[in-house]
């Protein structure tokens, strides 16, 4: 940890140069199996779509856990925070590329 009190998994993230492609506009997982979400954590490893933890099944965390990717921003409109699950640190702003600003989300079937 720096002395701004961030992760070098953050840091990485920060200064990256290419954003990643969201791989659905919700939770993928959630859209395979009928769940539901609250709110969207993209990963910036790979841009994978998953529901944050106060979702029933906080597929973003799983996704974090079992790839070792881990760092994750929300992935909702005017929202420019990231979160490290490896470190359970938080920034309060990362840089967004364009192909990562959320244009619409499907709706979460319940």
């Amino acid at each position: 940890m720096n002395d701004d009190g961030i992760c070098s998994h953050l840091t990485t993230a920060a200064e990256r140069k290419h954003g990643v492609q969201p791989s659905s506009q919700g939770c993928a997982e959630c859209l395979e199996t009928d769940g539901w979400w609250v709110h969207l954590r993209l990963c910036l490893t790979c841009g994978h779509v998953g529901c944050c933890d106060q979702s029933p099944s906080r597929h973003a965390r799983r996704h974090a856990h079992t790839t070792k990717h881990p760092v994750v921003r929300s992935y909702e409109p005017d929202e420019p925070w990231a979160y490290c699950f490896a470190d359970d640190l938080f920034a309060e702003e990362i840089p967004e590329f364009a192909s990562e600003v959320v244009t619409a989300h499907i709706e979460p079937p319940r």
